[in-house]
């Protein structure tokens, strides 16, 4: 594609400028009074930080609701709102054999998808898979690209470098880069679950949450904490979630957790291989999901065991986090439609009867939700006036 211009006309942020955009950005639009009462600042104050992050256009004054057809007494009056569509992000979740992509606005609304096959996973030829898909992406893209944001699972530092990726058998890949000197935006690179979380936390099921967090089932198991509303990061982020976490020392071992490991019980690939263990066939997880329903008992089984396995994990992380909520997403989540009984009857036997009822949110997610996840880190970088390649 042919290289754009990363200036986007807004000047670095101030910490203080900063903290005012974030604020209006997640919870926009706000009027200057319940502004400066969140961040604590005097009137003068707010007026002085928000004047700049104006006159460059990052903020605007909005209509409030429902005074469209009558004048109002001065501007100050008029809350403040981001402008989500002036700025376009790419977001891209990449997995052992395919690129998902989206195009979102500022406020990471997705506008538009692309998904391409990996053929192999020579780094350069992704990057080439990722820059063609950029430019057919911004092709129809409603505003100008503002950056990209690349979920991949693994370790990954300084959101510039893949340092370990299993899926993808890279080593120190420096990604940013490589994405960067094709297509001439701004890059960030960040692990998939990480990138998954931020999004939750400022556009989606936490927002506005102290205490929050997110648990995914899929190929793997993802788990992130956010407290004070900030996600805290944690080594094993980076390196599977689950695998020596023991839900039943004596339940099923699989090649890719220990025994009785959430992973183990959980997963689809732990799953599938119990089929395939227990009857010589295999068996694509919707399917096992199907003949669950249908009573088949070898499936039923599996799944229910997984079932009570989620619920006892579920409970566990509530009794130790005490979060306000807890969101359950990925490409397992099927899982609830077919054994919730089962779950909630798992969360049930380890709470304290007299607990709180688990908030427990259930994202039906796909590949495309985490490819809009990468994209918020991207989001966040430039509002907090960085650039990550």
């Amino acid at each position: 594609m042919q290289k754009q211009s990363t200036s986007l006309g807004w000047h670095p942020l101030s910490p203080a400028e900063r903290s005012v955009a974030i604020e209006v950005l997640v919870h926009g639009p706000l009027s200057r009074t319940e502004l400066a009462r969140r961040l604590h600042l005097s009137a003068g104050s707010l007026t002085r930080l928000t004047k700049p992050l104006t006159e460059s256009g990052l903020l605007v004054e909005a209509p409030e609701a429902g005074t469209a057809d009558r004048t109002r007494q001065g501007r100050p009056s008029q809350p403040l709102d981001i402008v989500a569509g002036s700025r376009a992000f790419l977001g891209f979740k990449v997995t052992g054999d395919m690129v998902y992509g989206v195009v979102t606005t500022l406020r990471s609304e997705v506008v538009a998808r692309l998904d391409r096959p990996l053929t192999g996973h020579d780094p350069a030829e992704v990057a080439d898979v990722l820059a063609a898909m950029a430019a057919e992406l911004a092709a129809g893209a409603p505003a100008p690209l503002a950056g990209i944001g690349i979920g991949v699972g693994g370790l990954v530092r300084e959101r510039a470098v893949v340092g370990e990726s299993p899926y993808l058998g890279w080593r120190d890949v420096p990604l940013a880069r490589l994405v960067g000197e094709r297509t001439g935006l701004p890059v960030v690179v960040e692990n998939d679950v990480a990138a998954l979380v931020e999004a939750e936390t400022w556009f989606g099921a936490g927002r506005g949450l102290d205490r929050f967090v997110v648990l995914t089932i899929g190929a793997g198991i993802g788990y992130g904490l956010v407290l004070g509303g900030k996600r805290v990061p944690h080594a094993e982020e980076d390196h599977g979630f689950g695998r020596h976490w023991i839900i039943q020392p004596h339940g099923p071992l699989t090649p890719d957790g220990a025994r009785g490991s959430a992973v183990s019980l959980l997963t689809i690939p732990s799953i599938r291989y119990q089929i395939r263990a227990a009857t010589g066939r295999d068996a694509t997880y919707e399917e096992i999901l199907a003949r669950a329903a249908d009573g088949e008992p070898m499936a039923a089984r599996v799944i229910d065991e997984a079932a009570r396995a989620l619920g006892t994990l579920v409970a566990q992380i509530a009794n130790f986090v005490m979060p306000q909520k807890i969101l359950l997403a990925g490409e397992g989540v099927g899982l609830m439609d077919v054994a919730g009984t089962a779950v909630h009857e798992g969360i049930g036997a380890g709470r304290h009867p007299l607990a709180a009822p688990v908030a427990l949110e259930t994202k039906v997610s796909d590949f495309h939700d985490w490819a809009r996840g990468a994209a918020v880190p991207a989001i966040q970088v430039l509002v907090l006036g960085g650039v990550g390649s």
